[in-house]
């Protein structure tokens, strides 16, 4: 009999969590798993719960919820004081859900029959260091107008599950300078940039395609750059990032890297894995295959 811990948030997002809980359970005991169910009280529960809990005699930790979700749990791992990084299960029920896009299981009932199967693989991170916190992601690193948008965004909720585009678009027109240095494996650019990101999922946001070339297991982040262009061209660029179509494009500049480092001439908050946190300067490493994903 495999052991679980299963964690639901019974409040968020018009109580969905309790709802996918329903419907997954009985997959769970018809295929003899006992669970423990654990409710989440407060936004970093997660977090809070994956670096204390107690895992003698379980098989792992899964969550309901989305990327944020995935995130809290990863942090949480990555912390503990016994450094024993256990197996993680997510079953789908955020509102981006870019990691389980990528594993193309948008759907809650497959999300545990996958893990039921048994079968896991392992993902790489990154981490983020910044002045005074080390912050570890799996899904993406933004400066610029990510991170602009997300702040917009948060004040937009009224508007839905597509507010953070309509907020990109608002960033977009205000054509902000945001100059920097930023050093790629050693190497150095100096410019006024509309937006730097770092991916590890092809998916970011809500449906973009962002890093088209990513893989989870490459040791590789996708760095995206785009240097300040006009208000025209960023917003013709925009609808492109939904196809991937973007990397073509001649103002973007597409790169597989293991390291870079942002300084910027006026810091900034970060956009780690869609929350606000932190803010520069950063220096972002990859993390292989750090991390094992119940599939």
């Amino acid at each position: 009999m495999k052991k679980l811990y299963l964690t639901v948030n019974p409040f968020g997002g018009h109580k969905k969590g309790p709802k996918i809980l329903k419907e997954v359970l009985p997959l769970f005991e018809k295929n003899n798993f006992d669970l423990t169910i654990i409710e989440t009280e407060y936004a970093g529960h997660n977090k809070q719960i994956a670096m204390d809990v107690d895992m003698s005699g379980y098989d792992g930790l899964c969550c309901i919820g989305g990327d944020g979700t995935l995130s809290e749990v990863i942090n949480g791992v990555m912390k503990r004081e016994d450094s024993f990084k256990f197996p993680i299960g997510l079953i789908t029920g955020g509102t981006g859900n870019s990691f389980m896009h990528d594993l193309k299981c948008l759907d809650p009932v497959e999300a545990a029959n996958r893990i039921i199967s048994g079968k896991s693989r392992r993902i790489d991170i990154f981490s983020c260091k910044t002045d005074d916190k080390l912050f570890y992601g799996f899904n993406i690193l933004g400066w610029g107008i990510p991170t602009d948008a997300n702040l917009l965004a948060d004040k937009m909720r009224w508007i839905g599950s597509q507010r953070y585009n309509i907020a990109s678009i608002f960033e977009v027109l205000s054509h902000r300078k945001r100059f920097a240095r930023v050093t790629i494996d050693d190497n150095s650019i100096a410019a006024d940039f509309a937006f730097i990101i770092g991916c590890n999922t092809i998916h970011t946001g809500k449906g973009m395609r962002m890093a088209p070339l990513a893989r989870l297991d490459d040791g590789l982040i996708d760095l995206i750059i785009v240097r300040k262009v006009s208000r025209f061209k960023l917003l013709k660029l925009f609808p492109k990032v939904f196809s991937g179509n973007h990397i073509s494009d001649p103002g973007v500049d597409y790169r597989q890297v293991k390291t870079f480092t942002i300084l910027p001439e006026k810091n900034r908050q970060l956009n780690i894995d869609g929350e606000v946190l932190g803010s520069t300067p950063v220096e972002v490493k990859v993390l292989p295959k750090e991390i094992e994903i119940m599939i």
